[in-house]
């Protein structure tokens, strides 16, 4: 092993193409070496190997990724509470491996801002232009994603260039509620959820599903539970008394099992064709 491929920790059972293919995150990339993949201005490739999980990196970054990649979550207890649920079962059987990351929050924020009425390949180019167009240089010719101040500092015409539409309006408006101290991650945290969520909402283009992905993805809320139209086809067909109590605490790791149990065995003309229309969590 090189010097700088290092450990993060054993893997447990993680899946990193079925966790970053997800739709859940949008700056991954398969390479021959591994997944490469930016966050909060840090580069890594990651792969697994004799179950651990490997990362070039600097050593410093470590604690970054092993948070980002929720290393500390004991899905082995979560799965076996999952287990309780014959059918939340056969969910997680589908694709064992899958992970939910966590994610800085203002990236998750701006994303699936992004995601909206979008597929994938359209929000990946969207995201990709924002980081060019004022995300700090990397090495390699990488780009960060912007901080909350270099986005709220562009004007509609600077960011008439991602080609974003309406979403660049949302974008502005979420870059200066944060720069501004009205939209915090670390109050937003310490709230309830719903508490929280209600703040979400009262941002211009944060509906129920943003939110619910915010608080999951980007605040480690993992009972938060996006609920996109066809996630709800999803519930109706597997779940129609509602999410089972063996998810109580867990229901946003749970939907995210369900939701590629539901893209594998409801009808074609759900799966993909909502995801494309509606973003699904970006998920196609």
């Amino acid at each position: 092993m090189d010097k700088d491929l290092h450990a993060l920790g054993p893997a447990r059972g993680l899946d990193l193409d079925a966790t970053l293919s997800s739709g859940q995150c949008f700056r991954w990339q398969q390479t021959p070496a591994g997944w490469q993949g930016i966050a909060a201005g840090r580069a890594v490739t990651v792969r697994i190997e004799n179950g651990l999980l490997l990362a070039r990196c600097p050593a410093a970054d470590d604690p970054f990724w092993q948070n980002y990649f929720a290393l500390d979550l004991d899905y082995t207890a979560i799965l076996a509470r999952f287990a309780k649920s014959r059918r939340l079962a056969a969910c997680v059987a589908a694709a064992p491996g899958l992970r939910v990351l966590r994610q800085p929050f203002f990236e998750v924020l701006c994303t699936f801002l992004i995601s909206q009425n979008n597929n994938i390949p359209r929000i990946r180019g969207i995201v990709e232009r924002l980081c060019a167009l004022c995300g700090a240089p990397l090495p390699g010719g990488l780009r960060a994603f912007p901080t909350p101040a270099a986005l709220a500092a562009q004007t509609p015409d600077t960011m008439a260039v991602l080609r974003a539409g309406w979403r660049s309006d949302y974008l502005l408006g979420a870059a200066r509620a944060v720069v501004s101290g009205d939209l915090c991650p670390d109050l937003l945290a310490a709230l309830p959820p719903e508490q929280a969520r209600a703040r979400l909402m009262a941002l211009k283009g944060v509906g129920p599903k943003v939110a619910d992905c915010v608080l999951l993805y980007g605040l480690g809320v993992w009972d938060a539970c996006p609920m996109d139209v066809w996630m709800k086809k999803a519930m109706k067909a597997f779940f129609p008394k509602g999410m089972p109590r063996a998810a109580k605490g867990y229901a946003g790791i749970a939907q995210q099992y369900i939701f590629e149990y539901a893209r594998t065995r409801l009808p074609r003309g759900g799966a993909k064709k909502t995801a494309a229309q509606t973003g699904a969590h970006g998920r196609i």
